[in-house]
């Protein structure tokens, strides 16, 4: 009968890691969605609300911000975004942190001059008390 059991409760357990990771996955995507959304909207509140304390956005002209400085940046900077495009994204988990890549689309204004961005990113993403916050970003040019 032991022989029996525990291959059930090996397939068992690995079911119920596998739909975990799934879950976390769609609320990383969920996040990296609201997050693209909310530079579009410039929406302090939840650009706040999904970013880390400790952020560090990199952008891919070698300037790094904090969190406080991307947030002005992003509500009253010269860029204005009007879409953003995240093609080819992938996640990688690695338990309460998540590795997201996308090749970064927008169609945006630099003090009012129109411009088209075409970027690769790469973000890490953390789960702190129960959600998904953007913990660092690095852009680079492709």
């Amino acid at each position: 009968m032991k022989k029996c059991l525990f291959p059930f409760l090996l397939f068992l357990l690995l079911t119920v890691v596998a739909c975990a990771q799934a879950n976390d996955e769609k609320g990383v995507a969920a996040a990296v969605a609201k997050f693209n959304q909310a530079m579009v909207s410039a929406d302090k509140s939840q650009l706040e609300r999904l970013t880390a304390a400790e952020l560090s956005y990199g952008h891919s002209s070698g300037n790094i911000q904090d969190k406080a400085a991307f947030v002005e940046d992003v509500v009253s900077g010269p860029f204005d975004f009007l879409t953003i495009d995240a093609a080819d994204e992938t996640i990688t988990m690695a338990g309460n942190t998540a590795v997201v890549r996308h090749v970064f689309s927008s169609k945006a204004t630099n003090n009012g001059t129109p411009t088209d961005i075409r970027i690769g990113v790469m973000q890490v993403w953390q789960k702190q008390r129960g959600e998904w916050k953007l913990l660092a970003r690095q852009a680079y040019k492709l």
